[in-house]
């Protein structure tokens, strides 16, 4: 691949075109509103010049419900020779490109399973992709060179190849993503019209179950419009298991004890199906999860306390698989969490204890 043709500059967009340009693909950029191309221009992310001739590829990062009608005039104008999208909803748009009698030969449905909760260019990364997964859709239909663009796309930005129908794609990102996201808000929602003394009690708890409850309403909007019976059937089932936890709650407040017994029952299975659900969940890298030891470790929060903590533990010759950080309320101070190999554990606890650093249990 040696040009390319993103259209929308938003997020995604721009930072797959960041990611091309790094890999010297020459980039145009196209968005119906050229402020935002240029914006993205400006960041390095290519040149929203108009190509003199169709590119090797066009990457079409609209909202999904305007997915098909942008690859359709794309098509029709033959700005590329392959065409691939990266709404995160597939089914929809192809069968929207059918029903327009489209060759779809050279086109490829595609997902970048990776984001943020900020929108627009200036959130664009580069990185944004490197070791996420990348979602492709082939259909028999598939040109095999569109296949190997699509293919040199995800490489180039890094990511990670997995090839899906694109309804069992539709139905997995509703598990994993869009019922997620609906369960956040409604829960980050619970806060308000809270108590002021209530907000203030909360820990890193809250704020991981509420963190993706800060993305943009009229995006999310655009998502679930074109994935809507799959989230829904997800939701139905959430509901539920609310209900029935709702009972064992109200049963543990019983005088009876049968049915205290019965309510605490309940709660006990939906805290271990939780865990059963958890564990199944990728671990670093995508791997298997792992077990690591956590060492907390007290900080102030002053400029360069990280880059210590880290410097400390590699001169210890321990390797921090993973962080977590919880400010204190109310003080400027925090405690930071090193996740370890459990062997690590106690050569990194003696190694900080030396240098000055207060740990907690």
């Amino acid at each position: 691949m040696r040009t390319a043709l993103v259209i929308g500059t938003g997020l995604i967009g721009t930072s797959a075109a960041l990611a091309l340009t790094r890999r010297g693909v020459v980039v145009h950029l196209d968005d119906h509103d050229p402020e935002q191309a240029r914006t993205a221009a400006a960041l390095g992310a290519g040149t929203d010049a108009a190509p003199e001739g169709p590119v090797d590829l066009a990457i079409v990062a609209a909202p999904p419900a305007h997915v098909a009608a942008v690859l359709a005039d794309a098509m029709a104008r033959g700005v590329a020779r392959g065409y691939v999208d990266v709404a995160s909803v597939k089914g929809g748009p192809r069968r929207e490109l059918e029903a327009r009698g489209l060759d779809l030969s050279s086109y490829i449905g595609t997902h970048p399973m990776s984001g943020r909760e900020k929108s627009g260019p200036l959130a664009a990364t580069g990185d944004l992709f490197e070791g996420r997964p990348w979602v492709l859709t082939p259909t028999r239909d598939t040109d095999t060179e569109v296949l190997n663009l699509a293919l040199e796309l995800v490489s180039h930005c890094r990511a990670v190849p997995v090839v899906m129908d694109a309804d069992a794609h539709d139905r997995a990102v509703a598990l994993v993503s869009h019922m997620p996201h609906l369960v956040s808000s409604m829960v980050a929602a619970r806060l308000e019209h809270a108590e002021e003394a209530a907000v203030r009690l909360c820990g890193q708890g809250i704020r991981d179950v509420t963190r993706i409850a800060a993305s943009d309403p009229r995006m999310w909007i655009d998502i679930l419009s074109a994935n809507p019976g799959p989230v829904a059937d997800l939701l139905a089932d959430v509901s539920s298991d609310l209900d029935e936890t709702v009972r064992a709650l109200r049963a543990l407040q019983s005088s009876d004890e049968d049915k205290r017994h019965e309510g605490s029952q309940g709660i006990e299975d939906v805290l271990r199906r939780g865990n059963a659900g958890q564990v199944r969940v990728p671990g670093k890298h995508g791997s298997a999860p792992r077990a690591y030891d956590t060492v907390v470790v007290l900080i102030d929060d002053q400029p360069g306390q990280l880059a210590r903590i880290f410097a400390d533990a590699g001169r210890a010759g321990v390797n921090v698989e993973d962080v977590r950080i919880e400010h204190a309320t109310g003080q400027q101070a925090g405690l930071v969490q090193l996740m370890v190999e459990p062997k690590a554990a106690p050569v990194l606890k003696d190694a900080l204890r030396e240098r000055g650093w207060a740990l907690r249990q």
